[in-house]
């Protein structure tokens, strides 16, 4: 589309409700094994995947080609560059307005939602305006004394009354109530909500639980989404940010199933949008991107060729997190019973969580003469099956004796998944955003992570 063409496009859109979903640490990779997964599993293809406009999107910030979150949202809120860690000001710690005020001032009211600490990098790219993403406290002002009318997500990362911090001014949840917001801290009380209300929801001391975790005591991000669309909807219109927060820890950890479940809990967040445009057709604009990569995800591992095993993630049960405290917790009843707890003894919880398969070990992945626990159905169930090989059982014996079983546990889920990591960290992989709606076609091409921004705000102008 050429310069002309798009400029005559951006200002013609003028949408009444626009949604902004963020994945944060989501790029092709995330996207596309969760719909791998998605369509073994029966759950259907993911609605992100397939609104009709797609870019590829850089992420680099104005210091690394590698961007840390709170510099990639400032890029995507803000529309300007900034140094890792900088939150809501440029590379020369200056304010720099986000698309949430312009929204804000345009007349439409702002709602935003994360599934990780409310203070975190993302949000606080968003709402706040500070030199680093560090400042716990202060960026918790910020976002207290925001004129937005919707917040929810986790807790304050334990910062919510930091008497230490040099700008103390009180507990931040009073501080939001003496700002006029009605605070919820339970679900209950959230879905308690009512339209005319200023909202704050602090789901958790810290962060909400991780969907694969998820036992029903918090509401899920469609839920916060859906709660937001009622709370904001009105003659004004509404920008919404949602965040799905907890898909880049997951990153970090190579942990792929529960990685691709945060990806589609997103989706499930996306849908409801999805059924709300479908609603206001001529009025709606959605717009989904990541912040960056984590992980550097790939979807082949070198030791199941040219297969891919999607399926197999179905047998982890819990997060490597949460498995943790289940190890945990078996190794002082362990000791409470004054014995010692050993690898053996974790085995049956790696047969129970993550679907291991210990009964015999083959030479090699799906080698069916090696028999075992789950070899016992037809020969077409094999695909789901996790047989483990003597390099298998040594990297997790290995793990345990220094406490590193978790992340051992993941390591050998992924892979034999066929699913590869190359980091622990970001990446500078580019991410892929998808649109639909009003304005949508400004939202293609190659884009820079800024171009997110600075064609927003021009749908206000």
């Amino acid at each position: 589309m050429g310069v002309v063409l798009l400029a005559a496009a951006i200002q013609a859109a003028s949408p009444k409700y626009v949604f902004l979903f963020i994945g944060d640490g989501m790029s092709t990779p995330q996207r596309m094994v969760a719909e791998e997964f998605a369509l073994a599993t029966g759950h259907g293809p993911l609605t992100l995947n397939h609104f009709k406009m797609h870019a590829t999107t850089r992420t680099a910030s104005a210091t690394s080609l590698i961007t840390d979150s709170a510099a990639a949202a400032t890029a995507l809120a803000c529309g300007v560059k900034t140094s890792n860690g900088a939150a809501g000001v440029d590379s020369k710690g200056e304010r720099v307005e986000s698309i949430l005020e312009v929204a804000h001032r345009s007349g439409r009211k702002v709602g935003v939602v994360t599934s990780v600490t409310i203070n975190h990098a993302t949000p606080a790219g968003f709402v706040a305006h500070r030199k680093h993403r560090g400042l716990l406290y202060q960026i918790g002002l910020d976002i207290v004394n925001s004129p937005y009318e919707y917040i929810a997500g986790g807790g304050f990362d334990g910062k919510q009354n930091d008497v230490k911090d040099p700008e103390y001014k009180g507990d931040l949840l009073e501080l939001a109530e003496k700002a006029g917001f009605v605070v919820a801290t339970n679900t209950a009380a959230f879905r308690a909500f009512k339209p005319g209300q200023r909202c704050f929801y602090r789901g958790a001391d810290g962060e909400l639980q991780y969907a694969i975790d998820a036992d029903g005591s918090q509401p899920t991000l469609a839920e916060l989404t859906a709660k937001g669309i009622e709370l904001l909807d009105g003659d004004a219109g509404f920008f919404l940010f949602v965040e799905g927060g907890k898909l880049d820890h997951a990153g970090h950890a190579n942990d792929t199933a529960t990685n691709l479940r945060e990806t589609l809990e997103l989706d499930d967040a996306t849908r409801v949008a999805k059924a709300f445009m479908e609603k206001h057709p001529d009025e709606t604009l959605i717009v989904t991107t990541g912040d960056h990569e984590t992980g550097g995800m790939t979807m082949g591992f070198m030791s199941t060729g040219y297969a891919l095993h999607t399926r197999r993630l179905a047998r982890q049960k819990c997060s490597w997190e949460e498995f943790g405290r289940k190890l945990k917790s078996a190794k002082k009843a362990a000791k409470a019973e004054g014995r010692e707890f050993t690898f053996k003894d974790a085995k049956p919880l790696l047969e129970k969580w993550f679907g291991f398969d210990f009964g015999k070990v083959g030479r090699k992945q799906g080698d069916e003469k090696a028999g075992g626990k789950f070899a016992a159905g037809e020969k077409s169930a094999h695909e789901d099956e996790i047989w483990l090989n003597e390099h298998d059982i040594k990297k997790l014996e290995g793990a345990f004796k220094r406490n590193m079983l978790p992340l051992a546990a993941v390591q050998v889920m992924s892979a034999k998944a066929g699913v590869g990591w190359t980091s622990g960290s970001h990446t500078a992989l580019p991410v892929l955003s998808t649109s639909e709606g009003v304005g949508a076609e400004a939202f293609t091409g190659l884009l820079d992570n800024t171009d997110i921004a600075k064609r927003l705000k021009a749908l206000y102008e």
